[in-house]
């Protein structure tokens, strides 16, 4: 049995991790200092810890705070723990930007989940839990920064509790963990996601019905993403090739490949956690 103290355990991503954690073997402290964090975990019949009183203890300390103060919190956490322990966070960001403060006796650990997948064998209430760590299987990705290698085992035994259920289990490093995200996954995917959301609404606005393009959009992309991810055994006809290239070349800058470049991650990642940052910068490509 493992002494666990998660940090932000009332919040958004805390409660998602606090029922699960809830049914672990290990022993786990909460800590919440907000008002409605810690009436939620009053609702769960939970009396938070403090801080203070529980990371001297604990074998491993789980941030489930935003990116945005990761690095504050941990530099008032990581002096508090034991020779050994573990602290984890559940996003690059803070790691990849070197926020986390020095302290070599430490072991740093991140993970993050890949939510469920859209292909899957899920029925029922599973088909809805559409962010994961409920009912629906998803993967997840990890990645041991610094500590002894021993310690990559505990922190994905750990990992695969707070994201349960978890089919799957994918071991990558810092730097290619933040080409997933923010890089393809929010940078690109989000954005594209987004751009096609935007597309229906134009559609709409120019007099189709918004029944019938909400359809006609949603079918469409299920049949798109299972001919571009090798599920549907068949490709997109010779006509919608066309229109995909008149697409891109409308759409699309040049080069913008260019994104995943260790330059433009961290970039992307800097501006993620300095929202000012954005206006000031040039997006030429």
């Amino acid at each position: 049995m493992a002494m666990i103290t998660l940090i932000g355990a009332g919040g958004k991503m805390g409660c998602r991790l606090t029922d699960n954690l809830r049914k672990s073997t290990n022993l786990v402290s909460y800590v919440e200092i907000s008002e409605s964090g810690i009436r939620r975990l009053a609702e769960r019949g939970i009396t938070p810890s403090l801080q203070e009183d529980a990371v001297p203890e604990a074998d491993a300390v789980i941030l489930a705070v935003p990116d945005v103060a990761i690095g504050d919190v941990s530099r008032t956490v990581v002096p508090l723990m034991k020779p050994g322990a573990m602290l984890i966070v559940l996003d690059p960001a803070a790691a990849f930007l070197d926020k986390l403060p020095v302290h070599n006796d430490v072991t740093y650990f991140v993970t993050h989940p890949c939510h469920p997948p859209v292909f899957n064998d899920e029925d029922q209430e599973a088909r809805t839990d559409y962010f994961g760590g409920i009912k629906a299987k998803q993967a997840i990705v990890c990645a041991l920064v610094q500590g002894p290698e021993e310690d990559y085992a505990r922190g994905e035994a750990l990992a695969a509790e707070m994201y349960a259920p978890v089919m799957r289990s994918h071991r990558i490093t810092l730097e290619q963990m933040a080409m997933l995200e923010p890089t393809m996954a929010e940078t690109i995917s989000s954005m594209l996601v987004t751009v096609l959301g935007e597309a229906m609404e134009e559609a709409v606005k120019r007099g189709v019905p918004y029944d019938a393009a909400r359809d006609f959009m949603l079918g469409h992309v299920n049949i798109q993403l299972a001919i571009v991810f090798g599920e549907a055994g068949n490709p997109f006809s010779d006509a919608c090739k066309i229109a995909i290239e008149y697409g891109k070349r409308y759409m699309l800058k040049e080069g913008w490949q260019r994104l995943y470049d260790p330059e433009k991650v961290y970039e992307q990642v800097d501006v993620m956690l300095h929202p000012e940052k954005l206006n000031t910068l040039s997006l030429e490509g």
